[in-house]
């Protein structure tokens, strides 16, 4: 018997677990599962830009050797160039990692972080790779809330309770996902200053921050914090709808020689995955600096503005069902009222609504919240086919029960 490695045992990643174990067996006996459970633009007709195609393309034989370890310079210029103009004032080339996807990013900023028993703030609800990489990375994950009644702003004082004295950093996901606030100024400083009495990393994935509707305004944490060291993580899977090019980065900022034996660190894990998808780099510096298409796609009239307004809209019309509405990202994080929809197993209502309706969506508990009364769905599909969603699913708990 070949056994599982024992520190996989308590990393999680339930938006990939059973639920969709469960709809690759359904699909595999011929059913047409209606997937609306994650951020993947492509399959709905939302393309990457034709301008960094091209890019790619013109470049590709000179793609074929290794780069250096923290991706090619002219896309390390452009990441660079981009966080100066949101007032990160001392980025340079040698301060950004290009890597595959945010996801490895994520998961190497903590490997070069973590000892056995350190605990980093991550917030409730979050991504899952976060709570997962610094489970897998020997750390805890301690869970800091985020207010559903305060538009899921972040609880500062939750936040502070949660430090102790193995709290090495601190998770900002703004953006957030799966919940699609957008952090005011007010909140961030808050938890910076968390951060600057107990001398933590700051940590943020900032994947969304183009993807705003409704005037939200996206502040850069690192910009708000020249004093501190912090990790700004974003790519271009969203906002340049090119999830499949795994092509992400981490910028470092603030005072580093603070840091230097972490970003030892960091770079000993860049040279070990010897470098990035090298053709994907070539994407970086067209889609930061050409035109910004996804401005087209959030403002009225735009199409990820009229499917979140559309689907938000019939969502919040089921009843017992009620919403805040996204002001960043792509997703709808619904609340089942829990004297209308007595949920005691979110997980397993997922898959319940899979079996009878053939649709995949994601539970709430999945993004490392405590209660089993949400669920995700992605609003990236067409308006029929998210009015065809939200129907089986008007459907689905006229009559489901535990």
């Amino acid at each position: 018997m070949v056994a599982q490695a024992s520190r996989l045992k308590n990393v999680r990643y339930d938006i990939r677990g059973p639920v969709l174990r469960r709809a690759q067996d359904l699909e595999a006996a011929g059913h047409r599962i209606l997937k609306l459970n994650l951020g993947n633009p492509e399959p709905w007709g939302l393309n990457a830009p034709e301008s960094m195609l091209q890019d790619v393309v013109h470049n590709l034989t000179q793609a074929q050797g290794y780069s250096d370890a923290r991706g090619i310079y002219p896309a390390r210029v452009a990441v660079a160039q981009y966080y100066q103009t949101l007032g990160i004032k001392d980025c340079s080339p040698d301060d950004v990692f290009l890597g595959n996807g945010v996801s490895e990013l994520i998961v190497m900023s903590m490997q070069a972080l973590l000892n056995a028993g350190d605990e980093v703030l991550v917030p409730s609800p979050d991504y899952p790779l976060w709570t997962g990489a610094v489970s897998l990375c020997g750390g805890r994950a301690v869970h800091y809330r985020c207010d559903e009644s305060e538009g899921w702003a972040p609880d500062v004082e939750h936040a502070a309770a949660q430090i102790t004295e193995n709290t090495r950093a601190i998770v900002i996901i703004n953006p957030n996902n799966p919940t699609g606030a957008v952090y005011s100024r007010e909140t961030l400083l808050g938890l910076l200053e968390l951060a600057r009495r107990h001398d933590l990393l700051v940590v943020t994935d900032e994947i969304y921050d183009k993807i705003l509707y409704d005037g939200a305004v996206h502040h850069c944490a690192a910009a708000l914090a020249p004093d501190l060291v912090v990790l700004t993580m974003s790519g271009l899977s969203k906002t340049y709808r090119a999830a499949g090019f795994r092509s992400g980065w981490l910028v470092v900022s603030g005072p580093k020689s603070a840091a230097d034996e972490y970003l030892e660190g960091l770079q000993l894990l860049a040279n070990m995955r010897l470098c990035p998808n090298v053709p994907a780099q070539h994407a970086v510096q067209q889609a930061l600096g050409g035109y910004q298409s996804i401005n087209e796609l959030i403002r009225p009239g735009g199409r990820l503005y009229e499917q979140r307004n559309h689907a938000w809209e019939q969502l919040t019309a089921i009843p017992g069902v009620d919403c805040f509405k996204p002001a960043g990202a792509l997703y709808l994080f619904a609340r089942l009222d829990p004297d209308v929809h007595k949920i005691h197993d979110d997980q397993k209502m997922i898959i319940d609504l899979l079996d009878q309706q053939h649709m995949l969506l994601s539970h709430g508990t999945g993004f490392n919240l405590p209660t089993s009364d949400h669920l995700r769905m992605v609003f990236l599909a067409p308006v029929e086919v998210l009015d065809d969603a939200v129907g089986r699913l008007r459907r689905f708990l006229a009559s489901y029960r535990q």
